[in-house]
């Protein structure tokens, strides 16, 4: 009796079948999965996405306070105008080179340095301790900002208000407004104290995660705090980092809400001003009382375009592929 001969077109039917029963059964256990990923999807399309999109579209018309009607028509749609006389502006170099010099400076000394150095310092000394000493580092961060910079301000104006003035008087010293003599200083460094804390907790909570076996091998080997610091807990930080540098880039290139309290872009003519700020300026409040919405847009998209490319750039130094990789241990 002879047998049936199978065909190519048979195989490659059956093949294509169990590839589809494949496929179905994948999505079947995954569906748990995609539940719980579907609210937090629909927040990032709608928040965050849909904007991204608005603000594309707007940056390419002229729609200001002068021609918002109910009459959609009287919006002209303009094309790359507003990006060329965004880079036609005199003042646009000085405001990128401003906003570099901030995040760069502050991102370096704050955000990422001291932030580690607070994590490290109150993990190696008693627990409560450590408690309390990184609990006070996130009080600028939980005050309101309004707070928070009325406070500086109160210790930088001229005497006989400000703190500093005034033992500068009792030492018989010059006084001056601070604020102005040396705006660059404070905008850094009231910023710089916000920023402190993020860092710290993600590196304090990396820290604490490291196996208490690795760190106690190191102490038998005989190695010093600084040398376990150096080649046991650093390394194990790059994912961390690479969490902290991106978030912290991309938050100092958008925020300026402190800057903008402190010095609303001043002293003079754009000495602190940033990018972030002159969207707001250009968007919502300018000193000709004609709010220029699409142009405003042009600069918020120019920020979209750099956030993007630095965290393209962060993800290729850190090696981003590696870090999310599965571990390679052999299957006994």
């Amino acid at each position: 009796m002879t047998q049936p001969t199978t065909t190519l077109d048979d195989q490659f039917t059956a093949a294509e079948s169990r590839t589809r029963r494949s496929r179905k059964k994948s999505l079947s256990s995954n569906m748990a999965a995609y539940g719980f990923l579907a609210p937090a999807g629909f927040l990032v399309i709608t928040f965050f996405l849909v904007p991204v999109v608005i603000i594309f579209y707007l940056s390419m018309t002229n729609l200001s306070t002068s021609n918002f009607t109910t009459d959609l028509s009287a919006m002209q749609f303009v094309g790359l105008e507003n990006f060329r006389i965004l880079f036609n502006d005199q003042f646009a170099a000085k405001i990128f080179f401003n906003t570099v010099f901030y995040v760069l400076v502050t991102l370096s000394l704050f955000n990422v340095t001291l932030a580690l150095i607070v994590s490290l310092l109150s993990t190696h000394i008693e627990r409560r301790a450590g408690f309390a000493f990184r609990a006070i580092w996130i009080l600028p961060r939980i005050t309101a900002a309004t707070v928070y910079i009325m406070l500086w301000r109160r210790l930088a104006v001229e005497a006989p208000y400000g703190i500093i003035n005034q033992v500068n008087t009792l030492l018989g010293q010059t006084t001056y407004n601070y604020l102005d003599a040396r705006p660059w200083e404070f905008v850094i460094v009231v910023n710089g104290f916000i920023g402190v804390s993020f860092g710290m907790i993600i590196f304090t909570s990396a820290i604490e995660s490291i196996p208490k076996d690795l760190l106690n091998a190191s102490l038998v080997d005989g190695s010093t705090i600084l040398q376990r610091i150096r080649y046991v807990i650093l390394p194990l930080l790059r994912w961390p980092l690479l969490f902290v540098v991106t978030y912290q880039t991309l938050s100092l290139l958008t925020s300026f809400e402190q800057i903008l309290l402190l010095t609303d872009g001043g002293p003079g003519l754009y000495a602190t001003e940033v990018w972030s700020l002159t969207a707001y300026h250009r968007a919502l409040s300018n000193y000709f009382g004609n709010a220029q919405w699409g142009y405003g847009s042009a600069f918020a998209v120019v920020l979209v375009i750099i956030g993007v490319v630095l965290a393209v750039i962060y993800m290729r130094v850190f090696r981003f592929n590696e870090l999310v990789a599965e571990p390679k241990i052999e299957v006994l």
